[in-house]
């Protein structure tokens, strides 16, 4: 069965999780390593003849352009992950339209395709903010992977289908392909995606996935980050559950990434999203 494998292309200090100590006046001054971590992944795939999509935020295409446009000749999908890595739900409606328009056209302007597909940092669309998906519609995008049928402190909405599924808006309709579960006795646990890929043993990654792909039949949504795979990035100040969620399982990650890559088969997450398209509505 085909996954979706999906890329949350972002430099190390542009996570939510160190927005309380990284200002964003001072992401010019950082070192950057986005550049060659990507190239890592983009060599990754290269090896074993696997595609993905790289959702890219604006603020990585408008400072590093030539690099949305070496992913896109390698046959990549780009698609949005807002333009400075913004939560939804701490915006308004018409924040959030410049911000994702903006991102939008920068993208487009890069690689020289068209952004179908969106994702909101830190899985932001909730219930709270539900009404991102018709301004979604509304600017163009067939598809979203932002929700997260789970429970959880910042993101989720628990009572969101697992599946992939339709969603009519005002604006029009979008494939909503939502982050990836396993579901035993009613409970739900997320799988196959940043520190859950990384602190779970590879060996429970490949069995989930299995059982997804053939007791269940669904397609699984992987998704990384390039700082992923950089065990050595420059160490940053903030509350220790921040320091422990963001580098806890670096130095493993890319091993498991690359047994993956070898284990399963991956395309973008646009062309499996496409089947979707015209299922009825949930």
């Amino acid at each position: 069965m085909l996954n979706a494998l999906t890329i949350d292309l972002e430099d190390y200090y542009q996570v939510s999780a160190f927005n309380d100590s990284v200002d964003y006046g001072t992401w010019q001054t950082r070192e950057s390593r986005v550049e060659r971590n990507t190239d890592k992944l983009l060599q990754f795939l290269h090896e074993t003849g696997q595609s993905a999509t790289f959702f890219t935020l604006g603020w990585i295409a408008e400072h590093y352009p030539n690099l949305i446009r070496k992913v896109a000749d390698q046959g990549h999908e780009i698609a949005c992950h807002s333009l400075r890595h913004r939560t939804v739900y701490k915006m308004t409606r018409s924040e959030f339209r410049e911000d994702t328009l903006t991102a939008k056209k920068l993208l487009e302007d890069c690689s020289g395709t068209p952004v179908r597909g969106y994702r909101a940092p830190s899985f932001s669309i909730t219930n709270d903010s539900l009404w991102a998906l018709e301004i979604l519609a509304e600017l163009g995008f067939a598809f979203d992977s932002s929700i997260f049928p789970v429970k959880h402190a910042h993101y989720g909405i628990i009572s969101s289908p697992r599946s992939p599924y339709r969603v009519d808006t005002p604006s029009g309709p979008l494939v909503e392909f939502p982050m990836t579960t396993l579901e035993f006795i009613g409970l739900r646990s997320p799988i196959a995606g940043g520190a859950y890929f990384r602190i779970l043993p590879y060996w429970y990654t490949r069995w989930a996935i299995n059982f997804l792909n053939h007791k269940e039949n669904r397609p699984v949504c992987v998704y990384l980050h390039p700082w992923e795979i950089d065990p050595e990035q420059p160490r940053m100040d903030g509350k220790m559950s921040a320091r422990l969620r963001h580098y806890i399982g670096l130095g493993s990650a890319p091993r498991k990434f690359q047994r993956l890559l070898r284990d399963f088969r991956f395309c973008n997450l646009g062309l499996l999203a496409s089947r979707y398209s015209d299922a009825a509505p949930s």
